[in-house]
């Protein structure tokens, strides 16, 4: 499945997904030095992000949300690429100084954890290798 989106950072990556059907707030939800949700409210709690395409339909939350993202790549424990419903400016503020490959415009309702995905941020498509869960 090709799924056709709008680029906000360019770049490639390829690797599991980890979907969330839930916005997600990185400020207090996502520990920068470990990538693991720690949000109550999300529907991953306890899963890492780290080196996995993360795909939510959109952050919420402080404007530091964006700084969040940006200690993740700092520390090793950022998503390799981010694929979202709609990207609002806290999330891709943090994409881009980051250096994090993401698009958004995509439908993550049809989206499985555990598929593996190949996101080109420069063409704003999202490929589903495999199904997940």
């Amino acid at each position: 499945m090709r799924l056709k989106g709008r680029k906000i950072v360019g770049g490639k990556a390829r690797g599991e997904l980890i979907v969330s059907q839930k916005p997600l707030s990185f400020l207090g939800g996502v520990n920068p030095e470990t990538g693991v949700v720690t949000d109550a409210e999300s529907d991953i709690k306890g899963k890492s992000i780290a080196g996995k395409i993360l795909a939510f339909p959109r952050g919420k939350g402080s404007t530091v949300g964006s700084y969040v993202i940006y200690a993740l790549r700092k520390n090793g424990k950022a998503p390799k690429a981010m694929v979202v419903g709609e990207a609002e400016t806290i999330v891709a503020t943090g994409a881009i100084i980051a250096g994090i490959p993401m698009v958004d415009g995509i439908d993550v309702s049809k989206l499985k954890s555990g598929a593996v995905a190949e996101v080109n941020g420069d063409s704003g498509e999202v490929e589903i290798l495999n199904s997940g869960e």
